[in-house]
């Protein structure tokens, strides 16, 4: 799966960065700040604030303000109008670790675990956390040392506690796992209930990474699975000539929306935040642990993008499979219903799926078909995904679905699935938009706030719990029913509605001889 490639796509079909403001700013954060080398306790530091208020809109809007920004400095980290805007690695670092006296407030904790990849390994991260937690501060003194782990072990599995429950995946390398484990005979050394809170700990994640690789066994499976069929479909089509269709398996769209919606929420659950700074990560040149980057880059978020392409050509499949006109009309008014549901539940992922299935050009040409179905609902549809603007009105429609979402009642107003491949852009944008590092070397931390509200946003759809009752049989067929690929489709498609001119007719004769040389079977 090419993600930059669908960056690129959207932005060919209409869409500009939505980050235009921050690619403006880009030349005013490239400001020399000046640091400090005074140590200052952390106590005394601005705190960083809730994201609630570190997201202000004001915050990065072009407007200008006469009032002067409050520049400061402490011990390497630098803050603008008490908002951490960037500092030296080992300053974050620092900032990461509790004492007995301090704690780092959730917004930052996220914010530093998932970008601090893009400087050094989960693991050399977890190494210096552990250090500067416990070795750092030894004495010597057996009682003092006792004294003091026992002091701040709770803080120290609280932090451990969100880095696991959080970001799973970085678990998967041995040396965390086995970093965590020496974590708890640490603590044990101080403190028993710290010692029993690790262990608890360690059993959750060792459930969590166990569910989680049986779910990816499950999908590499049903990947496979998909791919074969299509091949035993080709040698029984003549070509793909029958009156059966989706609607015998399901004729309500809110059933079939449903379990589109079940799926769409059980593939957005197992996509780890740290994916999306993974995928636009280059690997470092002196990186030789291959379980960093190139064992597992971003493979749920690749395969969910995987699912987006695979939904729109099974609902052009279906369009162009049956034999009669009346049967492929049923089929198209039956999917612009289940397209409309899908934009009444909140997910847009499927709703773009519908939509781009039925623009693709074997589809959209064939006009015996569309010209007796009623296109009103479908046209509003279209609309309301429109790209110009950079997707003005689905922004819009998003917005809404959110706020739904930010004070339902029920599971099903909570829903909302954003049109992915759009997520995805806006996030390469981004990154490529701004830099990680300031001319003075200092990480861009104002660059990561932003980034963190995007994914924390995203974190926060994906934990609500899908409340539709599951239909076994059309998940099923979702998942492992036959696509035809686009040569397949378009030769469906003048088999439905022959061609209309000769660069047609050479067209079809082409794609029959191509389909029919491979598949020999197909010919009786």
């Amino acid at each position: 799966i090419k993600i930059q490639t669908a960056c690129m796509y959207l932005r060919s079909s209409g869409g500009g960065c939505s980050f235009h403001t921050l690619l403006q700013r880009d030349a005013a954060m490239q400001l020399s700040y000046c640091m400090t080398n005074v140590f200052i306790h952390r106590s005394k530091m601005p705190q960083t604030t809730p994201y609630s208020s570190k997201f202000n809109p004001s915050t990065y809007s072009s407007s200008h303000s006469h009032r002067q920004p409050v520049e400061e400095n402490y011990g390497g980290l630098h803050y603008r109008d008490n908002k951490l805007v960037s500092g030296s690695l080992e300053a974050l670092i620092q900032l990461l670790v509790p004492t007995v006296d301090y704690y780092p407030d959730r917004s930052y904790i996220f914010t530093f675990l998932l970008s601090s990849r893009l400087f050094l390994h989960p693991f050399e991260l977890m190494s210096r956390v552990c250090y500067l937690c416990v070795d750092h501060h030894r004495v010597g003194d057996p009682q003092i040392d006792k004294k003091r782990i026992r002091e701040i072990a709770p803080k120290i599995v609280q932090l451990l506690t969100e880095w696991t429950e959080t970001f799973p995946y970085d678990f998967r390398d041995e040396r965390m796992m086995r970093s965590l484990k020496e974590m708890t005979h640490r603590l044990a050394f101080g403190d028993e209930l710290s010692r029993r809170a690790m262990q608890r700990l360690i059993q959750r994640l060792l459930r969590k990474l166990t569910t989680l690789g049986q779910y990816e066994e499950s999908l590499a499976t049903s990947t496979a699975a998909a791919m074969d069929r299509p091949l035993v479909l080709k040698s029984k089509q003549q070509l793909v000539r029958r009156d059966e269709c989706v609607l015998n398996l399901c004729d309500d769209p809110f059933v079939f929306a449903q379990q589109l919606t079940h799926i769409e929420m059980e593939r957005l659950g197992y996509i780890g935040p740290e994916e999306f700074v993974r995928a636009f990560a280059q690997k470092r040149p002196s990186d030789n642990h291959k379980s960093f980057f190139s064992k597992r880059k971003a493979s749920n978020l690749e395969a969910y993008v995987e699912w987006f392409n695979r939904l729109s050509y099974l609902i052009a499949t279906e369009i162009c499979m049956p034999v009669k006109k009346k049967h492929r009309a049923r089929v198209l008014e039956f999917f612009i219903d289940v397209a409309q549901e899908c934009f009444n539940i909140g997910n847009f992922n499927s709703l773009m799926a519908i939509i781009t299935g039925m623009n693709m050009n074997p589809v959209s040409r064939l006009k015996k078909t569309w010209n007796k179905v009623n296109t009103d609902k479908f046209d509003i549809l279209v609309h309301q995904m429109d790209p110009s603007s950079n997707f003005y009105n689905y922004r819009t429609a998003l917005r809404g679905a959110t706020q739904r979402s930010s004070t339902a009642h029920t599971s099903q107003e909570m829903i909302v699935i954003p049109f992915f491949s759009l997520f995805i852009k806006d996030i390469y944008f981004l990154n490529e938009g701004c830099v990680n590092r300031l001319p003075n070397g200092n990480i861009n931390f104002e660059k990561f706030w932003v980034l963190a509200k995007q994914v924390s946003e995203f974190l926060s759809w994906r934990q609500v719990i899908c409340p539709f009752e599951r239909d076994r049989k059309t998940l099923q067929y979702l998942i492992s029913a036959p696509v035809f690929s686009e040569d397949e489709l378009q030769l469906a498609s003048y088999e439905s509605e022959g061609p209309e001119n000769n660069l047609e007719r050479d067209t079809r004769r082409s794609l029959r001889s191509e389909v029919f040389s491979e598949n020999p079977c197909s010919r009786h």
